[in-house]
């Protein structure tokens, strides 16, 4: 039986808002980038969703007061308040993007533990874990058309002021503890200006400047719905869809969605290095799997660990290898390593052309991505990046791609 849900939580907003396009296409709001990610992992094997978790049951017309009960026992310190805005971005999550859901699922079981031990350790709520989920699909490789990187989709100058190393080596808005880290301090920051958890999130997305705009022109209100529509319209759909991605994290079993099954190392060490190390030295030596290596240290932009002795790198290795790699880790980086450092490290002019095969020259377009392109021709992200000499998934209209 239903009891009666608390009336606080039920916001009403203009219908005008239905206008939107916004809210008319919530997809909008995601990120094609999101998708790569999971494409590639679903093509080496490492994803397996269970077809019959996605099989929604007839439930669209589920009562507001179900919604609304439910987002009043979430056991959160951040308000979270229910109106047909955040319903259409939980549907979205529910009925669009069902097959999503049920991948981070999977992979919030690596990186949730890591965003909560370090959000505890700031004393800051546990619900902003949920920020990178609607950031980057919990992709620490998603990368948008602004340029932010990462888990929590950091700006190049966002992330150099808090601390994170980026340049042509290595990109820290991609290592899970680190970026973690930093935004756990950009968020702290955030709260201290505003006071107030869900400006804070609002100003996360566009800047606290836009957010002190909106405030001074509703007229000085702290509440975010009273200022929602002078905030940018991106932004505007920031705290609902945080909300709503909140509500599916935990409620997705009452929808018939259940985590995809994922070949992914769960329970991993972290080593300084001191001395540049290649995957393929650490995975030969160590007997390591490649691809365990590979998805456990995104920040190396190449296949290199980068380290030195007046700035250890940071490596990540699946626990079950950790006496292995403490036993030969003296042994590793003189493992062919002329053959896998010397000449790695050395620029190179890029061949786009192979012994076999005709390769085609694609010219990128206004609304191009990776994944697009990729499914187009039959071909995974990956490939292309590799046949392309790319760092990460930005491309620049009129660029030209190698593709065979």
């Amino acid at each position: 039986v239903l009891t009666q849900a608390p009336e606080a939580l039920i916001i009403k907003i203009d219908s005008s808002y239905l206008l939107d396009d916004t809210l008319l296409n919530p997809l909008s709001y995601i990120d094609s980038s999101i998708d790569s990610l999971y494409m590639e992992w679903r093509d080496a094997g490492l994803l397996k969703t269970h077809e019959r978790c996605i099989e929604m049951p007839d439930n669209q017309d589920i009562p507001d007061e179900v919604f609304l009960q439910r987002i009043a026992a979430l056991p959160n310190v951040i308000p979270c308040s229910y109106n047909k805005i955040v319903r259409r971005f939980i549907e979205m999550y529910l009925y669009q993007r069902p097959g999503q859901v049920s991948n981070m699922l999977a992979m919030s079981d690596y990186y949730f533990p890591i965003f909560e031990e370090v959000l505890e350790r700031h004393q800051l709520p546990l619900e902003l874990k949920y920020l990178p989920v609607i950031e980057s699909g919990l992709n620490p490789n998603a990368v948008s058309k602004m340029g932010a990187a990462g888990l929590w989709q950091f700006m190049y100058s966002t992330g150099k002021m808090y601390g994170l190393q980026i340049n042509s080596l290595t990109d820290e808005r991609r290592d899970p503890v680190k970026s973690t880290e930093a935004a756990a301090k950009f968020l702290k920051s955030l709260y201290d200006m505003f006071g107030d958890w869900n400006l804070a999130i609002a100003a996360y997305n566009c800047g606290p400047g836009n957010v002190r705009k909106a405030i001074a022109r509703s007229g000085y209100s702290k509440d975010f719905w009273k200022i929602y529509y002078h905030l940018p319209r991106e932004t505007r759909s920031y705290v609902p869809i945080f909300i709503a991605a909140n509500y599916v994290m935990v409620y997705h079993a009452e929808h018939g969605i259940c985590p995809a099954e994922v070949e992914f190392p769960l329970v991993c060490d972290t080593f300084m290095i001191e001395e540049n190390m290649h995957f393929k030295q650490i995975a030969t030596v160590c007997d390591i799997p490649m691809n365990d290596i590979k998805k456990l240290n995104p920040h190396f932009r190449s296949e290199i660990a980068h380290g030195s002795e007046k700035t250890a790198g940071v490596l990540y290795l699946p626990s079950q290898y950790t006496t292995r790699f403490i036993q030969w880790q003296d042994s590793i980086p003189n493992y062919k390593k002329k053959e896998l450092l010397n000449d790695k490290l050395t620029a190179k002019p890029y061949n786009p052309y192979r012994a076999n095969g005709e390769a085609v020259v694609y010219r990128v377009r206004s609304g191009d991505n990776l994944y697009n392109i990729a499914r187009k021709y039959g071909v995974s992200v990956s490939k292309i990046k590799s046949w392309n000499n790319l760092k990460s998934d930005m491309l620049q209209i009129g660029q030209r791609l190698i593709i065979y």
